[in-house]
C-alpha cells in the first residue's frame, strides 16, 4: 500500500501545489513552447499518478509478491491467488473503479470535445462559404466585415480567416506578421493541445491543475504564434497589429486568434525588453518534463524492481508453497 499512498500524495501534490507555483510563474512567458509542455506534463503526472495508484491497489499480492513482479509472465495465476491488498477483494475492487473510472471519464470527456470542436469548424465554415473569397496571393479566406478580425479553421484543409476590417487597419508588416502568427497555429496543430485541456478541465471540473492549464495553455500558445510572427519581423510592428485587431476586435470566441481576449498582455510582453532564456533554466524545464512523467512511474514499478532481483519465482512460492 506504500506505493499507492506515495501515488496518491504526489498527485494531490501536482494537482495544487505544482499547479499554483507554474501559474504563477513567469519563466514560461520567455519560452511558451516548454512553459506549454510542463502544463501538459503536470497535468498527465496527475491523472497518471491516480490511475497508476489504483492499479497497485487493484493487483494481487499473492500472485505478484511484492507488487508488479511477475504480472505478466503469471496472469492466470493472479486470477486464482486471494488479493493481497488492504481490504482484500473490495479494496481491490475500489481501486479498479478508481481507476477505470478516471481514465473512461478522462477519454468520454477527450471524444466528445473533440466531435464539438469538429462540429463547430464545420459549422463556421458553412457559413463563410456564400461570403468568404480566397485570396490567393495571402493564402487566406476574406470576409466583408467592418469588425477587424483575423484567425484561423483548423483541421484537414486549416484556412486563415481575415476580414475586410483587418485588411483595412493593417499595414502590410503588421498583415505579413499575422499571417505568419496564424500559421504558427495551424502549422503546430495547437488546437490540439487546447482541445485536450479543455477535455480534461471539463472532465474533472473541481481540479486545479486541470482547470488553470486549460486557461494557461491558449495563451502560452498564443504567444508560441507571436514569437514565430515576429522572427523575421519587428516586434513593434506585430504589437501595433494586436492592438489594432484588439481594438475592432470580431473573432468567434473559441478560435485562435491574433487579437484575442489576452492581446493587450501579449503586447507588453513583446514590447518589453527580451530575456533570452539560457540554455541551464532550459535543460532544466526539460528535465522536469521528464521527471514528472517518470516519477509516477517509478513509484509504481518500484516493487516489480525489488522482486524482480530475488533468485526465485515469488508466485511459484506464494501460491504453490
Amino acid at each position: 500500500m506504500i506505493p499507492a499512498g506515495l501515488l496518491l500524495a504526489y498527485a494531490l501534490l501536482t494537482a495544487t501545489l505544482g499547479a499554483w507555483w507554474l501559474r504563477r510563474a513567469a519563466w514560461p512567458q520567455h519560452a511558451p513552447r516548454l512553459g506549454v509542455a510542463v502544463w501538459q506534463a503536470l497535468s498527465v503526472s496527475t491523472a497518471l499518478s491516480v490511475v497508476l495508484a489504483s492499479l497497485v491497489v487493484t493487483i494481487p499480492r499473492g500472485a505478484v509478491g511484492a507488487g508488479f513482479a511477475e504480472l505478466l509472465r503469471a496472469c492466470v495465476w493472479a486470477l486464482r491467488a486471494e488479493y493481497g491488498a488492504v481490504g482484500g477483494p473490495l479494496m481491490g475492487a475500489a481501486g479498479a473503479a478508481v481507476g477505470g473510472g478516471v481514465a473512461a471519464r478522462a477519454a468520454y470527456c477527450l471524444i466528445r470535445e473533440s466531435a464539438a470542436a469538429v462540429r463547430e469548424r464545420r459549422r463556421h465554415a458553412a457559413l463563410l462559404a456564400p461570403v468568404a473569397r480566397l485570396d490567393t496571393r495571402l493564402r487566406a479566406l476574406v470576409v466583408p466585415c467592418e469588425a477587424a478580425a483575423a484567425y484561423c479553421l483548423p483541421g484537414g484543409h486549416g484556412r486563415i480567416v481575415l476580414t475586410t476590417g483587418a485588411l483595412d487597419v493593417l499595414d502590410p508588416g503588421q498583415l505579413t506578421g499575422v499571417l505568419a502568427h496564424e500559421r504558427a497555429h495551424l502549422r503546430g496543430r495547437h488546437h490540439l493541445a487546447v482541445g485536450v485541456a479543455v477535455a480534461l478541465a471539463r472532465a474533472f471540473p473541481g481540479v486545479p491543475v486541470f482547470r488553470h492549464a486549460a486557461d494557461q495553455i491558449p495563451q502560452l500558445l498564443e504567444m508560441l504564434a507571436d514569437d514565430a510572427a515576429v522572427r523575421h519581423g519587428d516586434r513593434g510592428a506585430h504589437a501595433a497589429a494586436l492592438v489594432a485587431l484588439a481594438a475592432r476586435g470580431g473573432a468567434p470566441a473559441r478560435a485562435l486568434a491574433a487579437g484575442g481576449p489576452e492581446a493587450l498582455a501579449r503586447v507588453r510582453r513583446l514590447v518589453a525588453p527580451r530575456r533570452p532564456f539560457g540554455p541551464v533554466r532550459r535543460a532544466a524545464a526539460l528535465i522536469g518534463v521528464v521527471a514528472l512523467i517518470a516519477l509516477p512511474i517509478v513509484v509504481a514499478a518500484a516493487p516489480a524492481l525489488a522482486a524482480a532481483q530475488t533468485p526465485h519465482c515469488p508466485v511459484e512460492v506464494s501460491v504453490l508453497g
